[in-house]
């Protein structure tokens, strides 16, 4: 008697934009213009830094291996989107949508670490440029890089497994876009407070250190450049921060708010359209900031692209 009165939980419905019936031809249209354009404009972000002579520098380095990070990251939630737009199916299993949470985590964490990676690097460059090849040497590079991707994996392989080890025992729909902890959390049964805090510690940890860091390092720059005593000096150098400071706004702007604002002031619409923000806005964008506000990025776009 007592295993049949259990209901478990093996699927979850992504309501997503269900509620938005006479719009799911033209959201499936517009999403799939966007992952269009986030695979063409940070594919062609990856192969000019590679092949060009001019942008085998660490900064450009860096630039690539994020382009190349913005692919994985939106892959993850993107494709099973436009699956769900197109069938109406929604339906996702419990293992998918728990792989597909851990790979939005380990991913998303890895971007905020890259990204202070790319703001330490601009300290070094401006802060320190007489010993910014022997410390920015690409040994160095390799290494953070390496370190960005992999030191997240085995905390929000537990985090996840965490998750996901709770008791859901219905009802199982998700009212949003993709497998995350604030929705899943939503539905589990019992007592969740401690995975709640857990959750939030591991938010602290990969999305508000790195920005700590990331804000440490442009209070230097900016001291540094103010000091310089000329004009074009400090153009050139605010030029090469500004396109990294709009990606790190848009990305941690979204982010945080989704992740660190109290449940009670959340919307599941607002949720929604923030998700959209850190997971496929901030992608779209990347590429056309660092091409239009930076020469060298232009100059190879011009050799590569017929005229």
């Amino acid at each position: 008697m007592a295993k049949e009165n259990l209901t478990v939980v093996e699927e979850f419905i992504l309501l997503g934009f269900s509620d938005l019936p006479n719009l799911q031809g033209f959201l499936f249209g517009i999403f799939s213009v966007i992952y269009l354009s986030i695979l063409i404009g940070n594919g062609l972000l990856i192969v000019i830094t590679k092949i060009d002579p001019n942008l085998q520098t660490p900064m450009y380095f860096f630039l690539g291996n994020f382009s190349f990070l913005e692919i994985c990251y939106t892959s993850v939630t993107l494709p099973r989107m436009l699956a769900d737009l197109w069938t109406q199916k929604r339906t996702i299993s419990f293992l998918h949508c728990a792989v597909q949470t851990c790979f939005l985590y380990i991913l998303g964490a890895a971007e905020c670490l890259l990204l202070a990676v790319m703001a330490y690097d601009r300290y070094v460059a401006i802060c320190k440029p007489l010993y910014y090849p022997l410390i920015m040497n690409h040994r160095v590079c390799i290494q953070m890089v390496v370190v960005s991707w992999v030191i997240g994996v085995p905390v929000l392989v537990e985090e996840t497994y965490l998750i996901f080890s709770l008791n859901f025992c219905g009802p199982n729909k998700l009212n949003h876009i993709f497998c995350e902890a604030p929705p899943l959390l939503e539905l589990a049964c019992g007592d969740t407070y401690k995975i709640v805090v857990s959750v939030q510690v591991i938010a602290l940890l990969f999305v508000i250190t790195p920005f700590l860091l990331i804000l440490t390092s442009y209070v230097k720059i900016i001291t540094t450049i103010v000091r310089l005593p000329s004009t074009s000096g400090r153009s050139k150098a605010f030029s090469t921060c500004s396109s990294h400071l709009m990606v790190v706004g848009l990305f941690y702007g979204s982010g945080s708010i989704v992740y660190l604002q109290p449940k009670s002031r959340q919307s599941a619409g607002s949720g929604k359209v923030l998700a959209l923000f850190y997971t496929t806005v901030t992608p779209v964008f990347n590429p056309l900031i660092y091409s239009l506000r930076n020469k060298d990025v232009i100059a190879a776009l011009r050799k590569l692209l017929p005229k």
